[in-house]
């Protein structure tokens, strides 16, 4: 199985299906984050089954962002990890709803 290609620029768009106790999640950060893998799991679950998405380079008109995107995640508690360690915990997902989380340091 290939790998896709994260080191390029990401101008398609996202599609995200919410509603009932479905939610997504935004991980906004840094260029220097750039294709950093970034793995989520249940809150209280960390040792188990976790999905994990890459920070991409999303161009967006004539500005550029940087984010991963989460998306078909059920209500709830989760934690972030990144190189296996825990990065944020707590984070709330709601049904229907995009949650954003903010790693941009300036």
């Amino acid at each position: 199985m290939a790998e896709e290609p994260v080191v390029r620029p990401h101008p398609e768009h996202v599609v995200l299906d919410l509603g009932g106790d479905v939610g997504a999640l935004i991980v906004h950060a840094d260029p220097d984050q750039h294709d950093l893998q970034i793995e989520i799991c249940r809150s209280g679950e960390e040792s188990g089954k976790r999905e994990h998405q890459h920070i991409l380079e999303r161009p967006m008109g004539a500005q550029t962002m940087y984010a991963a995107v989460f998306g078909g995640l059920r209500a709830g508690s989760y934690t972030l990890l990144a190189h296996d360690a825990i990065r944020e915990t707590d984070v709330q997902i709601q049904g229907a709803a995009v949650t954003t989380v903010d790693w941009r340091t300036a």
